[in-house]
């Protein structure tokens, strides 16, 4: 049987004159992207800086929550994995939203991604730097600013990035395995130590506080703890066969975090003796489940988290930054953001302009939290927070945007490989999955800073819409050029 092509206009050579840049294609396998995709979702930092909240939402029932982000998350997946199979390109997203809409659609799905990426990654980029400090504090005693950690694990982060694919791939992947070695080893280290007094509650709907209400204030946080699930698709063009790599790619990662994450609730709710009152006094629970049960190997559960961050500052700004690329490589963006180093076959530019970009945000947030009426200091735990959940917003409308593509890409371009289930249900089912998230993170009266965000993102969308309309009409080959370069499939 042959093999599926992408429908579209043949490669053109985008912006600039000559042959198009290309990345190094068929460099990565399976269980490198998939390697990849999980260290970007960071488990361990996702984990550490989320539990609480969901156990004071959900309570004992909170690995519930869990289980219904793993199942949204799956849904979305399936949207990923289809345009993937058909279309398997750099640009993922913007790609696969561009091609269904066309141009106008495209460039705003760029700018809303590139922003929502940049935005969610200076959170990560802030919380390496503030977990060494909490780390090396809490074991010496020494108190050394944040930023100066964070700036050396990113430039480490930028250097890895610069050298290869293939290096910081790897590297990513051995950050990941030794952060769920931890991870696990505490797990289960705590369901041992607990072993009399092990208990099902967790697994029943019936211990959910407050029912759905509960389940449902935590689930938008639950979701974010899989962002970076979508790493795979922005590797496309640097992997073997992706139209077939990506998707299972997707999948086995999604399915892998599920149970990891429900092991982890599990044990820090029966190292915390299913007392959700006294967990929700924690700020980091799982760690304290650590010195409780290993004593002074508790070292692990920090350097589970270090390693969990470095993962999620290699694993994240390759895959997002190569979005960056891709959209300038086909004008949706800058020109000079498509450039590719002629040795290393890396978007150089794309990402030390992403890197520096979210820098930038961090040195801003930083001087209004100077500059407001407390004036005081920036938290790097309270802004990865803060930032987390204004890029999540942006992230989540590009989300919703491609599970209503999915349909419409599959009956206009590829109407003989329609089917009901994986074009049409799934993605609808996906569409409600991101709207319930979209509206809590949205709805009215939440506390400052998070009840601006709603507005801040709204006028991104507007923004980017008229910048996007403006741009298209300058020039109309961009119709052309939008997912014009497709990975090889070989």
């Amino acid at each position: 049987m042959p093999k599926p092509r992408a429908v579209g206009p043949p490669p053109t050579s985008g912006p600039a004159s000559g042959a198009p840049q290309r990345l190094r294609g068929g460099v990565l396998g399976m269980a490198d992207i998939a390697a990849a995709t999980m260290a970007n979702v960071g488990p361990a930092m996702s984990f550490f800086f989320s539990f609480t909240f969901l156990a004071t939402t959900a309570g004992e029932g909170s690995p519930l929550t869990i289980v219904a982000a793993g199942v949204a998350v799956a849904l979305l997946g399936n949207t990923l994995a289809e345009f993937s199979r058909a279309h398997p390109s750099a640009g993922s997203f913007i790609t696969f939203v561009g091609k269904t809409f066309g141009p106008v659609s495209a460039v705003t799905t760029a700018l809303l991604a590139t922003l929502g990426y940049i935005v969610a990654m200076a959170g990560v980029i802030s919380i390496s730097g503030g977990f060494v400090q909490i780390t090396l504090h809490h074991y010496t005693g020494v108190h050394l600013p944040w930023i100066i950690w964070t700036l050396l694990l990113t430039g480490l982060a930028v250097v890895l990035m610069l050298r290869g694919v293939v290096v910081s791939t790897k590297w990513a992947g051995y950050f990941f395995g030794v952060e769920m070695l931890m991870l696990v080893v505490v797990s289960v280290a705590a369901i041992v130590e607990h072993r009399g007094d092990l208990s099902a509650a967790p697994f029943l709907p019936s211990h959910i506080s407050h029912g759905f209400k509960g389940l449902a204030a935590g689930f938008p946080l639950a979701v974010y703890m899989f962002i970076g699930w979508e790493n795979s698709a922005a590797l496309a063009e640097e992997t073997e066969n992706p139209r077939r790599n990506v998707g299972r790619a997707v999948f086995s990662s999604v399915a892998i975090m599920t149970v990891s994450y429900i092991l982890f609730a599990y044990s820090t709710l029966t190292g915390f003796g299913y007392d959700v009152a006294r967990l929700g006094d924690s700020p980091t629970p799982f760690i304290d489940v650590a010195h409780h049960t290993l004593g002074a190997l508790a070292f692990v559960a920090y350097l589970g988290g270090l390693t969990s961050t470095l993962g999620v500052l290699v694993a994240g700004i390759n895959s997002q930054a190569r979005l960056v690329f891709n959209a300038g490589r086909e004008g949706l963006l800058p020109s000079f953001l498509g450039y590719v180093h002629p040795t290393r076959r890396t978007p150089n530019k794309a990402i030390v302009t992403f890197t520096a970009t979210s820098l930038l945000i961090i040195g801003g947030w930083a001087l209004g939290h100077l500059l407001g009426p407390g004036g005081g200091s920036m938290n790097p735990v309270v802004f990865f927070t803060e930032s987390s959940t204004l890029g999540a917003i942006l992230i989540l409308l590009v989300y919703l945007a491609s599970n209503i593509a999915l349909p419409l890409y599959y009956r206009r371009y590829r109407p003989q490989e329609f089917r009901k289930v994986r074009h049409l249900i799934l993605p609808a089912l996906g569409t409600v999955a991101i709207l319930v998230p979209l509206y809590y993170l949205a709805k009215p009266g939440q506390p400052a800073p998070y009840n601006w965000f709603p507005y801040a993102a709204l006028a991104a969308l507007l923004a980017a819409v008229g910048y996007a309309a403006l741009l298209v009409r300058r020039d109309p080959s961009l119709a052309e050029r939008v997912g014009s370069i497709v990975a090889d499939a070989d």
